[in-house]
């Protein structure tokens, strides 16, 4: 499969300033060196947990915030660019090939607008004029979300929340993108809506050929609508593999960890649950060697000095771990 987008070396760090003078003593390092390819037509998810930088790395591949470092490449009409370091002004034709599905139904559509308008604000900033043109397609668009027509004429606010994401759905879609950034599309929905989302999420892709991020912390969502998974932890992916593999045998301790707390859907079954004890490790003050290792029940003394690096220990397959990487495919079981 054609490679479709290329990130390398991305990092973020935000500056902290103190003082009357707001002097910069610190940086927090949001994202620290990510690297990572989307094929044509495939699904990567990007998971973990609640600030490990994961929503910064697909705002800084939209180019939403300037990165600090690395290249995000991506495959645009026979060419390809680098939208880290390309002027904004060469960087605005191409931002109707990338579209954002966000977190956030509510606050995500303009509430003085009128679903059409909503829907086909993109069309129209990108040169559609005729107002019948654009009409039928804002129509077309609703009817391949799921939504009825006779609903184009309504304000956000007469929607339920899953309703509301079709919209922005739609309106990602309007301009037939190449890349689709989905940032936690379903975290503010109830169970039962979300799976009406990923069930349509997953037939747009079959039907359009979709390439989609998919932003997540739900490991249980993840394993229905991705392709590959790739886990990060304080700013960094630890694990990256197919999505069978990984839920079939992690490699890494926090990945098992939270596999772990994924609820279990059969009635009755037993579930191992992994505690980690003490708290995430602070992006602006992270520990030496491997950021995990405070956390890590698998932890030797070598662990608290060497910083582990991503290593492909089989085919699509990589894990940045000290011991994983040396037992490769037996397992994590194994390190115990």
């Amino acid at each position: 499969m054609t490679t479709l987008l290329e990130v390398r070396g991305l990092k973020k760090y935000f500056p902290i300033r103190k003082g009357l003078l707001r002097r910069v003593t610190g940086q927090v390092k949001a994202v620290d060196g990510v690297s990572f390819t989307i094929r044509k037509g495939e699904t990567l998810a990007l998971v973990g947990e609640s600030g490990c930088g994961k929503t910064t790395v697909s705002r800084c591949i939209l180019r939403a915030i300037d990165p600090s470092a690395g290249s995000v490449t991506i495959a645009l009409e026979g060419h390809t660019v680098d939208l880290a370091t390309l002027p904004r002004r060469q960087l605005r034709p191409l931002r109707r090939h990338m579209q954002m599905v966000f977190q956030d139904p509510y606050s995500s559509l303009n509430p003085r607008m009128l679903v059409g308008e909503i829907i086909g604000e993109p069309l129209l900033i990108n040169g559609m004029t005729d107002r019948a043109e654009r009409r039928a397609r804002v129509l077309a668009l609703m009817e391949l979300v799921g939504l009825p027509g006779a609903a184009i004429n309504r304000f956000p606010h007469a929607f339920s929340g899953g309703q509301r994401q079709r919209i922005g759905i739609a309106r990602a879609l309007a301009l037939n993108p190449a890349l689709i950034v989905a940032d936690e599309p379903v975290s503010a929905l109830d169970v039962s809506v979300q799976a009406q989302i990923l069930n349509l999420l997953l037939d747009l892709q079959d039907r359009l050929g979709l390439t989609v991020l998919f932003v997540a912390h739900d490991l249980s969502v993840v394993k229905h609508v991705a392709d590959r998974v790739a886990v990060m932890y304080v700013g960094r992916i630890v694990e990256m593999a197919e999505t069978e593999a990984l839920y079939h045998r992690p490699l890494h301790p926090y990945t098992e960890a939270l596999l772990s707390a994924a609820p279990t859907p059969i009635p009755g079954a037993v579930s191992h649950r992994i505690i980690l004890e003490r708290d995430i490790a602070d992006p602006a003050n992270p520990p030496p060697g491997c950021a995990f290792h405070p956390r890590c029940r698998y932890a030797e003394p070598r662990c608290r000095t060497d910083r582990p690096e991503m290593v492909e220990v089989e085919p699509g397959r990589h894990v940045a771990c000290l011991r994983a990487t040396e037992l490769g495919l037996r397992g994590i079981a194994e390190m115990t």
